[in-house]
């Protein structure tokens, strides 16, 4: 889902949250391993039909120092620095080679994290330059991290990426939106889908996703941010999930289900503004191309949405 205003605050905000008592996070963390598993799941599945797949180690990263008191957070997880393994995708070459959400990342490549990323100001920008910085070096070739955890040696894994499609998966520590910027996928730690069946959360992650592979934030921005436009996007987004999430090993009508389930209870919410269409025209959308995608996969093996879905004219 784009929404202006938002995006406005989400592209400010620190994707880590500025104080927090040890119960929520530790919610927060499990939320964060919810949203990354699902949403790396979902990637990987589909790099072999978005633009500009790129090698990614499944992992994503925790700065303790965008936190309102580092010092805790870091005794609270075991650290013994400021940055760290945040969420593990299952499967991923992180997570083959035994990394742990936990470890403290001491060294890229030889080069110590903490010399190379000083706290930062906002702090927010570490953990971008950090993400960023892995990814080049995860494109670049094998990398080698050194990594700690409490009461064992300091050890170095070297990685090798597997194609993804390019996009990032984040959790705010407030609100209860779903919103894509181009590069990123963000949800707040109260967003409802959090407590669905995973396949039906796999699909409200799924339709943010969308946002990111169709290049919608471009498109809007190129072509104007018409009532029309807008709805164009979003219909996109909702009739692309089941196609994501058959190629992730989900059964393609849980993007429905997603619907039915949401659509009757949050009507004035997340998807129901003026930009979106009546839930239940989204869901006729929606089955639609699931009985698309089942008659591809039963010919083809797959659902080759490059190849075969249908985008709508934008004006």
């Amino acid at each position: 889902m784009t929404r202006t205003a938002l995006l406005a605050a989400l592209l400010v905000a620190s994707p880590v949250v500025a104080a927090a008592p040890d119960r929520a996070l530790t919610e927060l963390q499990a939320r964060d391993q919810q949203l990354f598993a699902i949403g790396w799941k979902l990637a990987k599945a589909n790099a072999p039909f978005c633009e500009a797949a790129a090698p990614s180690l499944g992992l994503s990263v925790l700065d303790a120092g965008g936190f309102g008191n580092p010092e805790a957070v870091r005794r609270q997880l075991g650290l013994s620095g400021d940055l760290a393994v945040g969420a593990l995708a299952p499967g991923s070459p992180a997570a083959l080679a035994g990394v742990s959400p936990g470890d403290t990342l001491v060294a890229l490549n030889g080069a110590p994290f903490d010399q190379r990323f000083p706290r930062a100001k906002p702090a927010w920008q570490r953990l971008v330059d950090v993400t960023a910085t892995l990814d080049a070096a995860a494109a670049a070739g094998p990398v080698a991290l050194t990594l700690s955890r409490p009461g064992l040696p300091q050890r170095t894994v070297t990685l090798s990426g597997t194609l993804a499609c390019p996009s990032r998966f984040e959790v705010l520590d407030s609100g209860g939106k779903a919103a894509a910027e181009g590069t990123r996928v963000i949800f707040g730690r109260s967003f409802p889908g959090f407590t669905y069946p995973e396949p039906e959360f796999a699909a409200a992650v799924a339709h943010e996703l969308a946002h990111n592979l169709l290049r919608h934030r471009a498109t809007l921005d190129a072509r104007g941010r018409s009532l029309g436009n807008v709805r164009l996007t979003e219909r996109e987004a909702d009739r692309l999930m089941p196609w994501l999430l058959a190629n992730a090993g989900y059964d393609p009508e849980a993007a429905l289900r997603f619907m039915e389930r949401w659509g009757p209870r949050h009507g004035g919410g997340l998807f129901r503004k003026r930009t979106h269409e009546g839930w239940d025209e989204r869901a006729d959308a929606i089955r639609a191309e699931v009985a698309k995608v089942r008659a591809l996969r039963a010919s083809e093996g797959k659902a080759d949405w490059k190849r075969f879905f249908e985008r709508e004219a934008l004006q």
